[in-house]
């Protein structure tokens, strides 16, 4: 399969299906708020960024979460009976996403998440669209993950850790959330011990782009997201005009 370019001025993408084996499908564009919510739209993402040029995937088989198959073992269950943390949505998405850029993490060099990748989903935060999670311990922030959410499924970016389980505990916390709002995936991408524990699987391209197909008639909530009775709400302030 070929690996096409993207003109920075033209707003599309070739089909996911012409994706190379291991997921390659695009190089070129930019980070912009709209080039991004097109890409998810269509089961796409940008994975890093090389010498200016952004790499773009659409995987198959794709990994995701059915929020309702979310597997909450024994020693995590002791987590929270414990209230060892504290959580919050979009309190602090510029630590959290930085935090994320300078984890370490097995068998990568560096990170994927350059300046480039904070300022776009920085500007998608801004819009609405991407959240962060934020656990904490007293006042320090120990762990966290963020993401887009669009329609009724919500695309994971990224996540850390500062102290054993809190971007777990992050995790549960919002897919418990996700579960009660109605959404029906969270996009995990590629395939990862973690979260394969926690209960993601793998679905084909084919039966992804189906739930696509269906999300793209779905209500997005927009604004900036807050924990209410353990679920979704969007801050009064931050809701939309009707």
């Amino acid at each position: 399969m070929p690996v096409f370019w993207l003109d920075e001025h033209e707003m599309a993408f070739p089909h996911p299906s012409l994706a190379e084996p291991g997921g390659l499908l695009a190089v070129g564009g930019d980070l912009s708020p709209d080039r991004l919510v097109l890409a998810y739209r269509n089961g796409i993402f940008p994975w890093f960024e090389d010498e200016g040029s952004f790499y773009w995937y659409a995987p198959d088989p794709r990994f995701v979460l059915v929020p309702q198959e979310l597997r909450v073992h024994k020693s995590m269950r002791s987590v929270f009976n414990q209230h060892k943390f504290m959580y919050t949505l979009d309190t602090d998405f510029d630590a959290v996403i930085r935090a994320c850029s300078e984890a370490s993490r097995g068998g990568q060099n560096g990170s994927w998440i350059s300046p480039a990748f904070i300022e776009g989903y920085t500007r998608l935060y801004d819009a609405g669209i991407a959240h962060s999670v934020e656990v904490w311990q007293g006042d320090k922030l120990v762990g966290g993950l963020y993401g887009l959410s669009l329609g009724r499924i919500f695309y994971g970016e990224s996540m850390f850790t500062r102290v054993p389980n809190a971007s777990k505990a992050g995790f549960i916390t919002l897919v418990r959330a996700l579960e009660k709002a109605g959404f029906w995936l969270v996009d995990c991408q590629q395939q990862t011990q973690h979260l394969q524990s926690l209960g993601a699987r793998s679905i084909s391209r084919e039966l992804f782009q189906e739930y696509l197909l269906k999300n793209a008639y779905e209500p997005s909530l927009i604004g900036r997201w807050i924990l209410q009775d353990d679920m979704i709400a969007v801050r009064q302030a931050d809701t939309p005009a009707s």
